[in-house]
């Protein structure tokens, strides 16, 4: 029995499932743990958190699936893009772990540039700007709040390559996840010398970069013994969450395309060639499929925005929908569909954390417009399902404005179990929405990429092509799309009508 193992370092929690060779899923387990917020839009976690998830969530597979230590070949990696382990010469982790979704380093994303001579000579260094999620200005913010802690720096890596350094003791990365680094030369898939001389970073703080299938190491007996594995089973390099949630869903060839709503949304397009955004506005990063890039548009706060709405609004509901066994998104949804599309004139605009595609504000703001007294709750729930879509439609127009071909849709992540958002989504884009077979996303993917890596299969697009198929579809409606082609515009003004108002905002909560 051959058997490959998925795991997933999310934001909320991590994921491990385990497939066999005709890409079945056997089991899965899922272990969640906090994110830490010590100043308004700042986000960190512990990196042993993941650790004992991992090792949580590969016991319970094992145990579930009545794994024997042989049957598991491999193991694939996928987690949270972005994020900085700092590990000192010990290994010891020096400080939390600055996430993908901290907004605290507008200042070193000027001073990238400002050390490489604007934006666009850092886009032609590494096909994309200065955001403050990216990894590069983590570690400029260390060296220039935190000295003694970057004294002792020896080595950054990213969570998923964290987690692998502790199954395998190998600092190893794989191209997807580099390239949200802002330090790997995307073009020609290895790290940017150029732009690290200009930063004054050692290549040496980085790991060995490979690509998405190549084994990078095997577990140590220690782990192997601990997660009840063999020291024969293989580590694969995976992918970071988004390509790896995009190999799960089949994006490996040219013209499809996928929107995956979980806490953040991402747009995310196969590309055989390298395509960049002069003006940087979508990120292009190297695939998890070798020697193919993708393009990426990412709205921070997605599914994220209606967690909040939730979470901050509705705990009657919460409370009602546990007893029940339901869940309170159900009773939301319902509400919303009570709603005529464009929710009676209601904005909602989804900058509760910043946002990154394609403004790259951190200081936008999370807002309502259009409020009257003939709206309900659910409108407002609504107004977040289409204002969400609206920002995924921003990343849309520019892949059409960019000449790449989209003949298909894919939705995926916890918005496409919704009828409604799916609805939305073709309705707002104007394309039909299409689902699949496997809902399970980034752990998947990279499941097939250990799959691959072990050699069950000669390439990730035969694997794909043998596990996958499309289970539903959802058509635009032409009345809904007439209207919210009306309204997009509208919706894309309000960000310009804020813009300096939320800088001002900002500095009032600093």
């Amino acid at each position: 029995m051959s058997v490959f193992l998925g795991i997933d370092i999310g934001t909320s929690g991590t994921k491990t499932l385990a497939i066999d060779e005709t890409g079945k899923i056997l089991a899965s387990a899922v272990d969640e743990y906090p994110c830490y917020v010590p100043k308004p839009l700042w986000s960190e976690q512990e990196p042993d958190d993941w650790w004992n998830a991992t090792v949580n969530t590969v016991r319970a597979v094992v145990k579930k699936a009545k794994l024997k230590p042989a049957d598991v070949k491999a193991i694939g990696l996928s987690g949270q893009m972005h994020g900085s382990v700092f590990l000192d010469k010990n290994d010891k982790v020096i400080r939390r772990a600055l996430l993908w979704n901290d907004q605290r380093t507008a200042a070193e994303c000027a001073e990238i540039e400002s050390r490489v001579g604007g934006r666009k000579k850092l886009i032609k260094l590494v096909a994309n700007p200065a955001l403050t999620g990216f990894t590069a200005p983590k570690i400029l913010w260390l060296r220039n709040h935190e000295p003694k802690n970057f004294d002792k720096l020896r080595k950054v890596l990213l969570p998923k390559d964290e987690i692998r350094r502790r199954l395998t003791g190998e600092y190893a990365t794989e191209v997807s996840d580099a390239s949200g680094m802002l330090l790997l030369d995307v073009a020609k898939r290895k790290w940017s010398k150029g732009l690290l001389e200009k930063l004054e970073l050692d290549e040496s703080l980085l790991a060995t970069c490979h690509e998405s299938e190549d084994v990078t190491g095997q577990l140590t007996p220690q782990v192997a013994e601990l997660l009840g594995l063999s020291t024969d089973c293989l580590v694969v390099g995976g992918a970071g969450d988004c390509a790896a949630g995009a190999v799960g869903n089949g994006i490996v060839k040219s013209g499809v395309l996928s929107t995956s709503i979980g806490t953040s949304g991402v747009m995310f397009v196969h590309s055989d060639d390298v395509k960049i955004d002069p003006a940087g506005r979508i990120h292009t990063f190297c695939h998890a499929v070798r020697g193919k890039w993708h393009m990426m548009g990412v709205t921070l706060s997605a599914g994220g925005s209606l967690q909040w709405f939730r979470n901050a609004l509705c705990q009657a509901e919460m409370t009602a929908a546990a007893k029940q066994k339901t869940s309170a998104y159900e009773a939301l949804n319902a509400e919303a569909q009570q709603v005529a599309a464009g929710s009676e004139g209601l904005f909602f605009l989804p900058y509760l954390s910043g946002e990154r595609t394609p403004h790259a504000d951190p200081h936008a703001r999370g807002s309502f417009v259009g409020l009257t007294l003939a709206h309900g709750r659910g409108h407002m729930v609504r107004s977040i399902l289409e204002g969400v879509t609206y920002s995924l439609r921003d990343s849309l127009e520019i892949i059409r404005e960019l000449k790449v071909p989209v003949r298909q849709i894919r939705a995926s992540g916890g918005g496409s179990k919704s009828p409604l958002w799916r609805q939305i989504q073709a309705d707002v884009f104007g394309e039909q929405v299409v689902t699949i077979n496997s809902e399970e996303g980034p752990g998947y993917g990279v499941a097939l990429l250990a799959a691959v890596g072990a050699g069950a299969y000669k390439s990730i697009e035969e694997a794909c092509a043998a596990t996958i198929r499309v289970v539903s579809e959802t058509a635009p409606q032409k009345a809904a799309v007439k209207r919210y082609n009306a309204a997009f515009p509208e919706y894309q003004q309000l960000y310009r009508s804020l813009k300096d108002d939320f800088a001002r905002i900002a500095a009032l909560g600093s």
